[in-house]
């Protein structure tokens, strides 16, 4: 073939929402980018649900934001619907949801990716991988035509040898009505990469025009808005309702009865599910005592009646799908536009890969998004932002972005991944970090800004206006330490109305810190911190602050704690075989995983403190460095 062979510095293989950031990260670091898609009308589209956020998840966006990425900006450009869950419960668990307009949302996304002028779009089925001496040097597509570059990263999502399910008949596809990525799988396993399958499925879409909502219990958006970038100026827009209606007997009945047409339930789908995202079948026969089961019906978009059946995912057959879906109150007559179906895909289990994100085995090859066993756009977007900023680090020879634990929520995220032996698509929990105290979605600026400007993609000015945010910040916090608030009958009056009562004179902050007080009813009751009329993110966060000053100090201790076991940097070429009293269980871990400190090590599932308590006697003895280098 007469074709003349294109280079570039990288080139990232899938346009999901991995795929997105790593492209933009990448080409905003002065990359030339090749972002490779099997179908450039479908970049950034959200096959699931059409929403961004949640518990957990928000806290990755707000990273994202304040890394310098794009998601954040993107969700609030294009919300129908904003809302703040756990609002009654403490500012750890809070949780920003925001329904988004599907098409909008692919829009924006697509218009800053073609406003980037370093990054190049190509449709193509990326089916090999050209790798020499360990190194990655480029791809091939179906036509045979090779693009170089010096760093891959691969974000394919479940289109890598995907197969959709709807109920026992099954075809190869990544999504319904997309071809699935073949070749690249056999690619991989080639440069010495194991893969395993997982399963992931999605509900069916309804004409909103055959819905009786009258029979279902409305949804608003909030009032009081929040958004998730940190950008000033964020757009306000008109919001929609969601509505939610609920399984009963007779839905019940029908699942069971047809048990025997789920590809799950035959044993035809060999991968595993999403454990906290399951299908209504596996609900049903999992939660079997449970009558009922809540499903929320969320609009697509402004453009289209196509309604999301949240809570309502499936393989079984679309003749089974709508009787089902017409025993739900409101949805008696839904005429169904998209069967739920169910899609098993090839993925690569991610103890192949460093904290960066970079292959063991090939150099300069980088995995991003379901590819590396995760679920949810979120949890795709913190990667891709992760992968393209150290294919820019890679291709400089500059020192990798490895967030920790303590730092961020995509940091538990990546070292979740990379040390433990996933068995289900993972999904971002708050309980999955032991410092979720200190890592809230409404600090992730404080958190992060500071390194986002000084990896390059947070500009001079957004790091003025954080700076001068948190300058006030801290001088609100020394007002509310030293103001002082007068015992007066109105103040006693004022609180009252909240259970509180002052028996003599106190500084601000100490009636801050009672639990029935918030920094809206020191306003209420104090002239001073009323005319001051701070921005809420100020004040809200002065208030966080101070009211769990001694529960974040706690938590401070313990990330203190923690770190004495990350300063034992345990060697490259150590050989874990010739170390004696360690159990070969535990041996063959550290082989796989390779750890780079005691404190890595420790999360590594199956190894047991008394073996990380044998490597820290032989790292403080320097037994290890004579013994096995």
């Amino acid at each position: 073939m007469n074709y003349t062979r294109k280079n570039y510095d990288c080139i990232v293989v899938g346009a999901g929402h991995a795929g997105c950031e790593a492209a933009i990260a990448a080409a905003r670091l002065g990359a030339k980018v090749l972002l490779c898609s099997l179908n450039l009308d479908n970049i950034a589209l959200m096959p699931c649900n059409p929403a961004i956020g949640g518990p957990a998840k928000s806290t990755i966006v707000r990273e994202i934001d304040a890394l310098g990425g794009i998601m954040g900006e993107a969700a609030d450009a294009t919300y129908i619907q904003m809302r703040m869950l756990n609002s009654s419960k403490g500012p750890a668990v809070r949780a920003l949801r925001a329904q988004s307009d599907k098409k909008q949302y692919m829009n924006y996304m697509r218009n800053v990716i073609e406003g980037i002028e370093n990054i190049h779009l190509r449709q193509a089925c990326v089916t090999d991988l050209i790798a020499k001496d360990g190194v990655i040097t480029g791809i091939v597509d179906e036509f045979g035509i090779e693009y170089g570059a010096r760093s891959v990263i691969l974000t394919t999502g479940t289109s890598l040898a995907g197969r959709i399910f709807v109920g026992l008949k099954s075809y190869s596809a990544g999504r319904l009505g997309e071809m699935a990525a073949i070749g690249l799988s056999d690619s991989l396993r080639k440069l010495g990469i194991s893969l395993k399958k997982l399963k992931t499925g999605t509900p069916p879409r309804v004409d909103k025009r055959s819905i009786d909502y009258s029979k279902m219990t409305i949804q608003p958006g909030d009032d009081e808005l929040y958004f998730y970038s940190f950008k000033p100026d964020r757009p306000i827009r008109k919001q929609y309702p969601c509505y939610l209606t609920r399984t009963n007997e007779e839905t019940h009945r029908i699942i069971k009865e047809n048990l025997d047409k789920s590809p799950m339930f035959q044993g035809l789908i060999e991968g595993v599910g999403p454990r906290y995202c399951p299908s209504i079948e596996d609900k049903v026969v999992r939660f079997s005592s449970n009558p009922s089961h809540h499903i929320f019906i969320e609009p697509e978009g402004l453009g289209t009646y196509e309604i999301y059946i949240q809570g309502f995912s499936s393989s079984l057959p679309a003749e089974v799908q709508v009787k089902m879906l017409h025993t739900l109150p409101g949805l008696e007559n839904a005429h169904v536009i998209k069967p739920a179906y169910a899609v098993e895909y090839d993925y690569v289990p991610a103890v192949q890969t460093l904290h960066s994100l970079m292959s063991k085995d090939v150099k300069g090859l980088f995995f991003a998004g379901q590819i590396n066993g995760t679920s949810g756009y979120e949890e795709a977007a913190g990667q891709g932002l992760v992968a393209g900023i150290n294919a820019v680090n890679y291709l400089n020879n500059s020192e990798m972005l490895e967030l920790d634990r303590s730092s961020s929520y995509i940091g538990t995220l990546i070292d979740d991944l990379v040390t433990k032996d996933i068995q289900d698509p993972y999904r971002m929990l708050t309980s999955r970090s032991e410092y979720r105290l200190l890592l809230r979605q409404d600090n992730a600026d404080a958190r992060l800004t500071p390194l986002g400007h000084k990896i390059g993609l947070i500009s001079d000015e957004q790091f003025r206006i954080f700076t001068e945010k948190q300058q006030n910040i801290e001088k609100e916090m020394a007002r509310l330490f030293e103001h002082k608030i007068s015992a007066t009958e109105k103040v006693n009056e004022i609180l009252s109305k909240y259970g509180e009562h002052l028996e003599r004179g106190i500084k601000a902050a100490e009636l801050l810190k009672r639990p029935n007080i918030t920094y809206k009813i020191l306003q209420e009751i104090d002239e001073e911190t009323a005319l001051l009329n701070l921005p809420r993110d100020v004040y809200e966060q002065a208030e966080v602050l101070i009211k769990y000053d001694g529960y974040l100090k706690r938590q401070e201790f313990q990330v203190e704690q923690a770190g004495k076991l990350d300063k034992y940097k345990i060697p490259e070429d150590i050989d874990y075989d010739k170390i004696d009293h360690i159990s070969s269980e535990t041996k063959d871990k550290l082989n796989k995983i390779r750890p780079k400190t005691l404190a890595q090590a420790s999360r590594i599932g199956g190894v047991k403190p008394a073996d990380i308590s044998i490597l820290m006697v032989l790292l403080d003895r320097h037994e290890i460095a004579r013994k096995v280098l």
